[in-house]
């Protein structure tokens, strides 16, 4: 490819993925996220960085993205492992899902207890 035609490449290339960008539905989670703006609830920034612990928050987030059958949604929940008890927080697509991460979540080693705080959209 020449020099020009790399240029005209990027450029529609740039064009086209600004377009779909204005098409794309804002997504909006004011309303799941509200309980995280309450004072005393725990969030992510909650994490503690002792190396037990994010060697289970980082095994708990490889079972859940390594589950094919989960939605997106699901992939992204947010999580905070402490002392063995994980707090599962997000949307999920359903019931059937929420209780699926909920089990893939107790299946993973040094976590004793799980708290699932997910939200199922039906």
């Amino acid at each position: 490819m020449t020099t020009r035609s790399t240029v005209l490449f990027l450029v529609t290339a740039l064009a086209a993925t600004a377009a779909f960008a204005q098409d794309a539905p804002k997504a909006d989670n004011t309303k799941i996220n509200q309980r995280d703006r309450h004072s005393g609830q725990t969030t992510a920034f909650d994490q503690p960085n002792d190396a037990e612990d994010i060697k289970v928050a980082a095994a708990v987030r490889k079972a859940i993205v390594g589950d094919d059958s989960l939605s997106l949604s699901a992939h992204n929940v947010k999580f905070i492992a402490s002392d063995g008890t994980v707090i599962l927080r997000g949307p999920v697509k359903d019931e059937a899902e929420k209780a699926r991460v909920e089990s893939i979540v107790k299946g993973v080693p040094g976590v004793a207890n799980v708290q699932n705080q997910l939200d199922s959209k039906h």
